[in-house]
């Protein structure tokens, strides 16, 4: 019997049981298929969505707007300039503004502070397209794209993150831990200066969780160690959207022994796959990757160029299981 999730906020997986996160997964998967046969499903007709991105983004917006179409439903989009959210108006004004308006509200942004005032205030379900702390829609994506690789029971299966944690390591950790998948971080250790680390308050919880659903957690500066038995090898950019180009440097210094190699993966499980939430910066054909190549001499960043063209690479069906995963949510929070 479907789980009624109607009304509810999405703003991190750690509001989800598993048996919620496994329905929405299993959505996921049925829209994925009436998409590729071609067979309407306009369930949420009449109903009108907006956007609110202060980061902008191409998948996000793209999977949004075009999964809410394909649901019936009206988008409005409102680009950092297009909204006086925070500017000439509080972040509960807009909200309740926007709430007397449209059915639902997705922000993509900063500080998760946001998207809880947002929904906090709205009266309509809020959905978190990315903040400074978590990524939940990437999340779900990925686990789609393991499950489509592995079959729907993951526990058991093993994910390596590699590099820096930030808000997709975040979420990650939290849909690893409630669904029995191992996770272990890789990189370097926490008293490394610049480096990120997990919250201590999340890790604890996530301990926790781990506990109920059979899985490790980990965290380990050792590439060797952090590899084996590993079924999915993850990495993320090593200078996020908004932060200052000055990281470059220190970063580069900090994270380049973690690159993800064909070498790294040869120590995996044969069937390993690898993921990417993107963009990535495996060449040099952006304005950034030229000049990081000009400035430091290096021409791939987190992952090598041979690695993200690879048979393993999974970076473009895991794109496009985003946008099911959106619609997925909205679906069940409009429904």
């Amino acid at each position: 019997m479907p789980l009624n999730l109607s009304g509810k906020h999405f703003l991190t997986l750690l509001d989800f049981t598993p048996e919620q996160i496994h329905y929405l997964l299993d959505l996921s998967r049925d829209f994925k298929a009436m998409k590729r046969a071609g067979i309407p499903h306009r369930y949420l007709e009449g109903k009108n969505i907006v956007l609110l991105f202060e980061k902008t983004s191409t998948r996000t917006r793209c999977a949004f707007e075009v999964g809410a179409m394909d649901l019936g439903m009206g988008v409005t989009y409102l680009d950092p300039g297009s909204s006086q959210m925070g500017k000439k108006e509080s972040i509960e004004d807009t909200a309740r503004v926007l709430g007397r308006m449209y059915d639902g509200i997705e922000y993509r942004g900063f500080e998760q502070a946001v998207v809880e005032d947002l929904a906090a205030n709205a009266g309509v379900p809020v959905w978190n397209g990315l903040t400074a702390q978590f990524h939940p829609t990437q999340a779900l994506a990925d686990i789609l794209t393991m499950q489509e690789e592995f079959g729907p029971d993951l526990r058991g299966r093993k994910l390596a993150f590699f590099g820096q944690v930030g808000n997709t390591a975040s979420s990650l950790l939290v849909i690893c831990a409630k669904l029995g998948i191992d996770f272990v971080q890789v990189g370097p250790q926490a008293d490394v200066p610049g480096n990120r680390t997990y919250r201590p308050e999340l890790w604890e919880a996530c301990q926790k969780l781990a506990a109920a659903s059979g899985a490790t957690l980990s965290v380990t500066d050792d590439i060797d160690e952090g590899i084996a038995g590993v079924d999915a090898v993850y990495t993320d950019v090593w200078v996020g959207m908004g932060q200052p180009a000055e990281l470059w440097r220190d970063r580069i210094a900090l994270l380049e022994p973690y690159r993800v190699t064909r070498e790294v993966m040869a120590k995996a499980k044969p069937e390993a796959i690898f993921l990417h939430c993107l963009p990535s910066f495996h060449d040099t054909n952006t304005t950034i990757g030229a000049e990081i190549a000009e400035q430091f001499g290096v021409t791939e960043m987190e992952v090598e160029d041979a690695v993200f063209e690879s048979d393993a690479s999974r970076v473009f069906q895991e794109a496009e299981n985003r946008m099911h995963t959106i619609k997925a949510v909205m679906y069940a929070t409009l429904r």
